[in-house]
């Protein structure tokens, strides 16, 4: 597979302050994250929340502006000039987690579809008009004549993140991120979005970036996987050898947590393989180091991502 995105030790930092402004520290949301993304991928960023899963997607977008690293789309490295920024902007689209912020609660859905080919001076009139309502038929908002005059607050939660996902689509892009796009909706319509969005890959041929916490939707959807953990990738491989053979301690942890409905678990004791965390600086060393139950001296060195049964792991103990 030829290559469409490559992130090449990406690093942001912040400084945080408490309520009263006095204190600060600094956050590493992302520190030195590389990785590829190929053309009909979906490459799928795992981790708790604050792991910097949604940084990522910002400092590729361009939204925040990286530290140091950088971001290369079909070969080119995006920088902070306009024709940059206009490239990657175009070809690179997102849909968020909340279907109700996302979108502009006075706007008709036909304006919001739009809106996209209105920056970028795509279409005029009729011709526009086409291609909203074909992207509305696509993500199987119908009929789109009818749901094209409605306002959000007329639509489901299912309804607006169609809506989002038309006007992610109708610039045709070359890669879409997708953060958390089902983690709001109910659980009867999370399914149907997710096949939804495996038709629209496949359709169209585009790669996916695809951000969650959810491991279930990410080995339904995923093809291969990074695991993020305080803005450091632990693991990336292959979803199903990453996620049925773990090999990194916080990947472990994370499928431990995992809740399986079956009667048969209401009276046994679930075990996740985790620390409660020790009061040490988790920025020296192993990120996991301070929660992790197979610590050792040598943790407190950083481990460098290292090919072992044909995925990269950072941890110095081999937990197979």
């Amino acid at each position: 597979m030829d290559e469409i995105l490559r992130v090449e030790g990406l690093s942001k930092q912040f400084v945080k302050k408490n309520v009263f402004g006095s204190t600060k520290s600094l956050v590493k949301a992302v520190e030195d994250v590389s990785f590829s993304l190929y053309n009909d991928e979906v490459l799928v960023i795992a981790g708790e929340s604050g792991s910097g899963k949604t940084t990522i997607a910002k400092l590729i977008l361009r939204a925040i502006t990286p530290d140091s690293g950088k971001v290369i789309f079909q070969g080119e490295e995006i920088k902070d000039d306009s024709k940059s920024l206009m490239k990657i902007r175009m070809h690179c689209q997102m849909v968020h987690q909340d279907p109700y912020d996302s979108i502009n609660p006075r706007m008709k859905v036909k304006d919001i579809v739009s809106e996209p080919l209105e920056i970028h001076n795509i279409g005029h009139g009729l011709e526009r008009e086409k291609i909203v309502l074909d992207s509305l038929r696509e993500v199987k908002l119908e009929p789109s004549e009818e749901i094209a005059n409605k306002y959000p607050h007329m639509l489901s939660g299912g309804q607006r993140q169609r809506v989002v996902l038309a006007r992610a689509l109708v610039l045709r892009p070359k890669i879409i991120i997708a953060d958390e796009p089902v983690s709001m909706l109910d659980v009867s319509i999370r399914g149907e979005i997710l096949e939804l969005m495996k038709n629209i890959q496949k359709k169209n041929n585009v790669s996916f970036i695809y951000i969650t916490h959810d491991l279930a939707t990410a080995r339904y959807f995923g093809q291969r996987i990074i695991i993020l953990y305080l803005g450091k990738i632990m693991e990336s491989g292959p979803i199903d050898r990453v996620l049925l053979e773990p090999r990194h301690p916080y990947t472990q942890a994370l499928i431990d947590a995992i809740s399986e409905p079956d009667p048969d678990n209401l009276y046994k004791e679930k075990i996740i393989r985790i620390n409660d965390p020790l009061d040490i600086d988790f920025y020296s060393g192993c990120r996991f180091r301070a929660r992790c139950p197979y610590a050792i001296k040598k943790c407190k060195d950083v481990p460098m991502l290292e090919t072992r049964d044909g995925r990269n792991v950072a941890c110095f103990v081999d937990i197979s």
